[in-house]
């Protein structure tokens, strides 16, 4: 895998979902493929751009729109029984069935996604998504602004309420973790939800 530090033009910044196809261009001929990549805003630049940190599994290469500052290949050693430093920007949700009773086009009940707000219930729900992988050892949980997006290709507006994770876990299955840290925790990796950012924890 790769982690880059990308600075991404301030025109593609305000709608997460115009800043995630800003990524893309970064991974040029891939038209069609699974996106493999995930990121994090790290700080906005009013009327520069924004910092993004990049997790990806094939190297960025430059693009118009987003400049690489930095970049390394890197594996982490990941070990069963580990106690590792972690951060996580996720956005903690549950599903609910429509309260309309409004019917998917195939006749099935709708179903659609709220925020978890109590921070009991965001812990809950990154434990259970840790399960079998890692346990909490101690944790802190920062509540963000939200984040309002427009989807061009459904004429759709929304907003996601985004909380930041970080503390210590000790890894139960280096191997499901492993995998985890590939894949990403939870929903809105399009808008930069989901990558774990792991660090010794000495």
């Amino acid at each position: 895998m790769y982690l880059s530090k990308v600075m991404v033009n301030w025109k593609w910044v305000e709608n997460p979902y115009k800043l995630h196809k800003a990524l893309w261009q970064l991974f040029p001929d891939r038209d069609g493929q699974k996106r493999d990549f995930q990121f994090r805003v790290e700080q906005y630049q009013k009327g520069i751009g924004a910092l993004v940190l990049l997790q990806s599994e094939q190297e960025p290469i430059n693009a118009d729109v987003a400049m690489i500052m930095a970049s390394k290949s890197f594996k982490p050693n990941i070990e069963t029984g580990s106690i590792i430093r972690f951060k996580l920007r996720a956005n903690p949700v549950k599903t609910i069935k429509d309260k309309y009773g409004r019917l998917t086009k195939k006749g099935e009940p709708k179903s659609c996604r709220v925020p978890l707000l109590k921070e009991e219930d965001q812990i809950n729900w990154l434990q259970r998504k840790l399960e079998g992988k890692a346990t909490l050892q101690s944790i802190q949980v920062q509540v963000e602004k939200p984040l309002y997006f427009y989807k061009e290709s459904e004429d759709r507006r929304g907003q996601i309420k985004p909380v930041c994770f970080e503390g210590v876990l000790s890894i139960d299955n280096a191997e499901a973790f492993s995998q985890m840290l590939q894949t990403g925790i939870g929903a809105a990796k399009g808008m930069g939800c989901g990558m774990l950012s792991l660090a010794p924890a000495g």
